[in-house]
C-alpha cells in the first residue's frame, strides 16, 4: 500500500512546497486542535505535528495528526525516540497511514531535563536513524524487524532533520548520507536566516550529490521582534540571525510586520537556490502569524 500524500506527490513533480508546524494543544477535544491549526488549511502542503516538543506533554502527536487529517490538513507526524520503545513506535508507523497520515519525521527529541517533568525517564531504545530504517523496512519490505509480515504495508514518506551551516574546506555531508542510507526521503531544516551561508551549504550538498537523493525543505519563520531574533541566535542550536536582519527589524515601525516581510523574502530566495525543494515555516505558538505571512505575500503557489 504505497499511497502518496499531497506533499510526496508535489515533491515528486518538482514543485516548490511549503510546510508549517504546530504543537498539539493542552486540550482534550477536536476543537482544541482546529482552533490552533485551522488557519493553515489550504495555505500549506502539510503541517508538522511536534512530538512532545521541549519535553513537555500535550495531546498526543498521533491524535492531533489524525484530527488534522480528518479535517483536510495533511500532517507530517514527528516521532522522537525519547518517549517510546521500538514496539510502540512500530505500531504507530503501521497505524499512521490508516488514519490518513502519510508523512513522518524521525527525531531524537529534546532532553527530558529541559522539560517540566525532569525526573521522567527517557526511553531512547533506538536512535533516529534506527527509526528511519524500521520505517523503510515496513514500507519497502512489508516486514517488522522480527521478520513478521505486515499486509498491507504502510505507505510512508520518511523525513529527517538537518541544520544548515557554513561549510569549511573539511566539511563532508556524511551524516546526511547516513540518514539517506537509513531511509530518509526528505529533510526539514532548522531556521536558516543567513541566505549566503545557506547558498554555500546547498552548493556543497549539490556537489556531493546529496540533493539528488533527498529533498530539502528549509526552515524559516516570521520573526516577531529584534529581541526575539537575538534570543534565537543566542539560544537555538545552529540558528544565526544576521546583524543586518536584526537591525532592519529593530528600525521598523512595526517589527512584526517587518519580520513577516523578511520571512517572505527569504522564501522567495529559497526558490532560486539549486537543491532546495521547499520552505518549512515555524513560529512557536505562531500558526496565525505563519498564515498571515503566506496570505499577505501570496506565497502559496
Amino acid at each position: 500500500m504505497k499511497t502518496k500524500g499531497n506533499l510526496e506527490a508535489k515533491l515528486a513533480r518538482g514543485e516548490f512546497v511549503i510546510t508549517a508546524e504546530t504543537t498539539p494543544p493542552d486540550g482534550a477535544d477536536e476543537q482544541s486542535v482546529m482552533d490552533k491549526v485551522g488557519c493553515l488549511k489550504g495555505l500549506v502542503d502539510a503541517v508538522n505535528v511536534t512530538d512532545g516538543a521541549g519535553a513537555r506533554s500535550h495531546m498526543s502527536a498521533f491524535a492531533c495528526a489524525a484530527i488534522m487529517a480528518k479535517n483536510g490538513i495533511e500532517p507530517v507526524l514527528q516521532f522522537t525516540v525519547r518517549d517510546r520503545n521500538r514496539l510502540a513506535i512500530q505500531g504507530e508507523f503501521i497505524g499512521a497511514p490508516a488514519m490518513g497520515i502519510p508523512n513522518i519525521l524521525c527525531l531524537h527529541g529534546d532532553a527530558i531535563t529541559n522539560g517540566d517533568q525532569p525526573d521522567a525517564k527517557p526511553v531512547e531504545d533506538v536512535d533516529s536513524k534506527g527509526l528511519m530504517s524500521m520505517a523503510r523496512m515496513l514500507r519497502d519490505e512489508g516486514k517488522l524487524p522480527s521478520g513478521r509480515e505486515i499486509n498491507p504495508a504502510p505507505g510512508l514518506l520518511i523525513g529527517a532533520a538537518d541544520t544548515p551551516r557554513d561549510p569549511d574546506a573539511s566539511f563532508k555531508p556524511t551524516g546526511l548520507q547516513g540518514k539517506i542510507d537509513a531511509g530518509a526521503d526528505f529533510f526539514q531544516t532548522q531556521f536558516a536566516y543567513d541566505i549566503e551561508v545557506l547558498r554555500r551549504y546547498m552548493a556543497v550538498l549539490n556537489d556531493a550529490g546529496i540533493t539528488e537523493q533527498a529533498h530539502f525543505i528549509v526552515g524559516v519563520g516570521p520573526l516577531i521582534s529584534a529581541k526575539s531574533a537575538r534570543w534565537m541566535t543566542e539560544n537555538l542550536f545552529g540558528v544565526h540571525v544576521p546583524d543586518a536582519v536584526i537591525a532592519r527589524i529593530e528600525g521598523a515601525q512595526d517589527q512584526k510586520a517587518e519580520g513577516r516581510k523578511i520571512c517572505a523574502e527569504l522564501v522567495e530566495q529559497f526558490k532560486e537556490i539549486k537543491g532546495i525543494s521547499g520552505a518549512h515555516l515555524m513560529a512557536p505558538r505562531g500558526e496565525k502569524a505563519i498564515a498571515e505571512t503566506l496570505t499577505e505575500y501570496k506565497l502559496r503557489g
